[in-house]
């Protein structure tokens, strides 16, 4: 039985995964955290009813931004302290005290490890962009770092130290070093201005800097020569880099012989190298979440987030993650909708309704204009020319979401193209670039083969809303051909078919070139649904079409045929998943590379498009590499599987239940949804 002191902590995803055994049934557990109130309440429960106590506290590659907005990828979980605690034992303590071979059967996973969070620069938080060099003095003769930390962290006062202790250690560093230049870097939670720190009243002068700006720890780390802690866990991560560390508290990495301590411990006995003391905490003591899905992992998993988190700021804020992304006339209503997908640095990220609003923020070199589809507003390429700023498009995912975009879902998936865009043939885009040029490792293979077979077992698609079932059309033998409906003023058409450009043409051509098969017409559901236009009327259908299917799902529609013919639709592209034979008529991002029988050749895209590919190489492309993936729950950029294991776990849920029709409602039910959407984000706007 797991009872927990805090409802935050219950709300943590993941919470039961992170205990583990921990939370054995019959067994009464009390969870808290750390030496917090909840922690207490843990402690002083557990007592009274004869049962141990649970304490957590966040891992040490915790998440991408701070626990207020983040939740944790990574915690510690320990039934006897917790790891900041020096006045009385915890787990790590214990372990790094006993006889066992802490590297035994993973030395080299862990020096792997290692090497990738010097690599990749990565922290506890992660958000902070990298030290501006600008920032130190280039006549330093030697640099000393002295980290600040915030008043009243419990770290501290069961770290052997007070408010005092920061004063001596800067002392200390002055003494102990003359003639270097002595560089103070306060805490994050300092410079947001939500806590106060020690050196908050110091000023600078000829010998002393103080670094109040976010800065990621090890981008610092590596330019000092010594650091000097009173109970951060910064101290540690100077240990990673190589650097000499002196604490004048008594952290967790203190007392075993590789810091020069100020304070003792004399229940820390044993030697440790730095391997074994991260190969203590960070493998042995730590857990991580497998983002992907969801059930406990490894370091590696925690590692892998965290480095797509900051390399996906990058691709979106700039190499230095400083730019600024301005949004160029989104309506309040997909405003809403995407702004939690560029949530990881939100102060960088501006929403304005046209150009003239952009250029009142005065852009610049690093700065990106963004904007929906393929046109850009009126005057946002003069301003990018005048600015310097780079442009950029924007689209709905291949797999987007459990219902559609027009009814206001919001969107698991984008796509950002600084080329063009997909579905634009006059111009390669940043998906046509990575099919033509680009050469998948052999990892990318088999993970676009787990891909493609976890898309057709499931049934997955772009909107995932119709009903997954065997069709029983009465085909008596003949070979079936789906013809999907599009929307006919849709962008794809507008842009990528020269000769069939509606619904009823390329009806007639298909009955033409198929004169005895089957034809099955599929109606896009953005029509059928009432939002979007369609010129085809149904009726009209019926001229060229055997059977019009309005209620089972694209899915079941491809896998009771034996080809698609289609203009540009992305159903061509689910058919190709499920080993169908697909035959386009205009220029969809998928024809052209020898996985489909194209009409169009005249079309400038098929020209262009002279490698051949095989359909492993067309996934990886198109669902690994060209979109952004986002994980509502953890809040942060994910990848194309654990994603399709979302949708797949909601949709199962949704059918079970019931509750999927809901997705496609009556007008009424569907114009209150939209309201209610529509009205949340425009108090949000507030």
């Amino acid at each position: 039985m797991t009872i927990f002191t805090s409802k935050a902590i219950s709300n943590i995803p993941g919470i039961l995964q992170f205990l583990d055994n921990d939370a054995q049934q019959g067994e009464p557990c009390f969870i808290g955290w750390g030496m917090k109130p909840s922690g207490r309440r843990a402690k002083n429960l557990a007592e009274h009813r004869g049962a141990v106590p649970v304490f957590l506290e966040d891992g040490f590659l915790r998440s991408f931004g701070t626990g207020d907005l983040f939740p944790p990828l990574s915690l510690v979980v320990d039934r006897y302290g917790i790891y900041y605690d020096c006045t009385r034992p915890s787990t790590l303590e214990n372990l790094l005290n006993s006889d066992i071979d802490l590297l035994d059967g993973i030395a080299d996973d862990v020096a792997r490890a290692h090497d990738l969070i010097i690599k990749h620069n990565l922290s506890k938080y992660n958000h902070a962009p990298p030290l501006d060099l600008a920032m130190l003095r280039p006549s330093d003769h030697r640099r000393i770092l002295v980290v600040d930390q915030t008043v009243g962290d419990l770290s501290i006062s069961l770290g052997g130290a007070n408010a005092d202790t920061f004063q001596q250690m800067l002392d200390a560093a002055r003494i102990e070093n003359p003639g270097a230049t002595i560089y103070v870097k306060t805490h994050p939670e300092v410079t947001s201005g939500r806590k106060g720190g020690h050196y908050d009243a110091l000023e600078g002068d000829e010998h002393t800097v103080i670094l109040r700006h976010a800065i990621n720890p090890l981008s610092l780390i590596h330019h000092m020569d010594r650091v000097y802690v009173v109970s951060s866990t910064m101290g540690f991560e100077a240990l990673l880099a190589g650097k000499s560390v002196t604490c004048f508290g008594m952290p967790w990495y203190a007392g075993w012989g590789a810091t020069d301590d100020r304070l003792a411990c004399s229940r820390r006995t044993k030697h440790r190298s730095i391997e074994q003391l991260f190969a203590a905490a960070y493998f042995h003591y730590a857990r991580y979440l497998n983002p992907t899905t969801g059930e406990l992992g490894t370091i590696f998993d925690g590692i892998k987030w965290l480095v797509r988190q900051k390399e996906t700021t990058r691709q979106i804020h700039g190499r230095e993650s400083r730019g600024r992304l301005i949004c160029i006339g989104f309506r309040r209503w997909k405003q809403a909708n995407i702004a939690p997908l560029f949530s990881l640095l939100p102060n960088l990220v501006n929403f304005v309704p046209s150009s003239i609003a952009a250029h009142a923020l005065s852009p610049r070199s690093g700065d990106t204009l963004l904007w929906w589809g393929n046109h850009p507003p009126a005057g946002v390429l003069e301003l990018a020319e005048r600015s310097g700023a780079r442009t950029m498009r924007m689209e709905d995912g291949f797999i987007r979401s459990v219902g559609l975009g027009s009814d206001l879902i919001p969107p698991l998936s984008l796509v950002l193209d600084e080329q063009g865009i997909y579905f634009d043939p006059h111009t390669p885009s940043r998906l046509e670039t990575i099919l033509a040029n680009n050469d998948c490792t052999l990892e990318e293979i088999e993970q676009a083969r787990l891909v493609r077979q976890f898309v057709v077992e499931h049934g997955i698609t772009k909107y995932n809303m119709e009903t997954r079932k065997p069709a029983d059309w009465r085909s008596e033998g003949r070979d079936v051909v789906l013809v999907p409906g599009q929307v006919e003023d849709d962008a794809s058409i507008r842009f990528g078919c020269s000769t069939i450009q509606t619904n009823d043409a390329l009806l007639a051509a298909v009955r033409n070139a198929r004169p005895e098969a089957f034809i099955v017409y599929k109606p896009h559901p953005d029509v059928l649904s009432g939002n979007r236009r369609g010129k085809l009327a149904l009726d009209q259908a019926e001229k060229w079409a055997d059977h019009i299917e309005t209620k089972l799902s694209v899915v079941s529609c491809i896998e009771s045929s034996n080809e698609v013919h289609t203009m540009t639709s992305l159903t061509g592209f689910d058919a190709l998943l499920r080993g169908k034979k697909v035959v386009t008529y205009g220029q969809p991002f998928y024809a052209g590379w020898g996985l489909t029988e194209d009409h169009d050749r005249n079309g400038m895209a098929l020209q262009r498009r002279a490698r051949k590919i095989s359909l492993d190489e067309l996934v990886a492309a198109t669902l690994l590499r060209y979109p952004l993936y986002w994980d509502p729950v953890l809040k942060g950029y994910t990848n194309c599987l654990a994603t399709i294991h979302r949708i797949a776990t909601k949709l199962d849920t949704l059918e079970q239940s019931g509750d999927l029709r809901k997705l496609k409602p009556g007008y009424v039910r569907r114009q209150i949804r939209k309201a209610r959407i529509l009205t949340k984000a425009w108090l949000s706007q507030k």
